[in-house]
């Protein structure tokens, strides 16, 4: 079969002509340029950093002639952002060829299989699309994130005893280029000490107390912040858009949660509260990306994690709207004390084979 490779419409040129990546290695955005058929990478300070040739041959793509900036140790984090861009400009590609290993030895960080017959000329790798969007080369930060053996503990809820949690991350956790909106989403840790005028802000707005429920005093919610800073399960985030904050996520290991008597959790299955707080970023499109990234960065941070689930109101049309495109089954509805909810499970092959990122 031979199928046509779709670009981004016109109206999107001026952002294919230019992507941002970030790499899991290092800080700041660095950008794909587009010139012809070549790739450039290039470093947030301007520096040319690696460089490839795009190809297509008949219903393939095809990355060739790639070169790296010599001593850098990234070169899989340079890879996977020259394939990231290619995956960007061509939202139908399943996957691209990469060329040899013995070529390109990054390729070994990225490819999963070899192709059966030479391909113009050359036996070459496959990266799929489903493949690079979980591998923690870009997007999470490395230097954020601590990865804990499963190590059993007598600490937790009796009946459903977790393994030891690694803790909180530090700094900011994940960043992602939106093309979609040509804006860059940004996770990290809520600082009670510095973000608690906007926590108490964002709460006592009537849109989102309805939800929430924590239209509280400053010294409320300051306590509030401080028992999750002493709760190894859950802990709070700062969603922003280019910088600017924009929203409030909780994010939680789902076997000692509250959520965890009332399905059969496994040791890493997670889950997320979240509210868009800033009105200025309120919409669908804005609130769809955060939602899809969220459930991205939970993913990236435990590869042992195979669900995201949630228990939204069964009543709110509009979060089940959400979950129904990013891969949310509707499994349950079932009686918290405090309400009536929807049971919903992200499985990882679903989201990373459905959802565009």
């Amino acid at each position: 079969m031979n199928i046509q490779l779709r670009e981004k419409p016109a109206q999107a040129e001026g952002i294919l002509a230019v992507s941002k990546h970030y790499l899991a290695s290092d800080d700041g955005a660095f950008e794909v340029r587009y010139e012809g058929s070549k790739l450039t990478l290039v470093s947030p300070i301007g520096v040319r950093i690696a460089q490839a040739a795009l190809i297509r041959h008949q219903a393939d793509l095809l990355l060739e002639d790639v070169v790296f900036e010599a001593g850098r140790q990234d070169q899989p984090q340079m890879l996977a952002a020259l394939a990231d861009a290619v995956f960007i400009r061509f939202p139908d590609a399943a996957q691209i060829l990469l060329p040899p290993v013995e070529e390109v030895w990054p390729v070994i960080a990225l490819a999963t299989a070899r192709t059966a017959e030479p391909v113009d000329g050359k036996l070459r790798t496959v990266l799929r699309r489903s493949v690079l969007r979980q591998l923690p080369l870009l997007w999470r930060k490395q230097a954020s994130h601590l990865i804990y053996p499963a190590v059993e503990t007598s600490i937790g809820p009796a009946d459903r005893l977790p393994p030891l949690r690694s803790p909180r991350p530090n700094g900011v956790m994940y960043q992602r280029w939106l093309p979609e909106l040509d804006l860059t989403l940004s996770f990290r840790p809520i600082d009670r000490r510095n973000d608690l005028d906007l926590f108490h802000e964002w709460m006592n707005d009537g849109r989102v107390s309805f939800f929430w429920e924590l239209a509280q005093s400053r010294e409320e919610l300051d306590g509030y912040l401080a028992a999750q800073e002493q709760d190894p399960h859950i802990f709070g985030v700062i969603a922003s858009l280019d910088g600017e904050p924009s929203g409030y996520l909780e994010l939680y290991w789902g076997k000692e949660d509250r959520l965890g008597p009332y399905y059969d959790p496994t040791d890493y299955d997670r889950g997320w509260h979240g509210l868009i707080g800033n009105k200025r970023h309120l919409g669908r499109p804005k609130t769809l990306a955060l939602f899809r990234s969220v459930t991205h960065y939970l993913f990236l941070d435990d590869p042992r994690t195979q669900r995201i689930v949630g228990e939204p109101r069964a009543s709110n049309h509009k979060m089940l709207s959400y979950c129904a495109h990013a891969a949310y089954d509707k499994v349950k509805e079932f009686d918290f004390p405090h309400k009536r909810a929807m049971f919903v499970c992200c499985q990882r092959a679903r989201f990373f084979s459905e959802v565009p990122l």
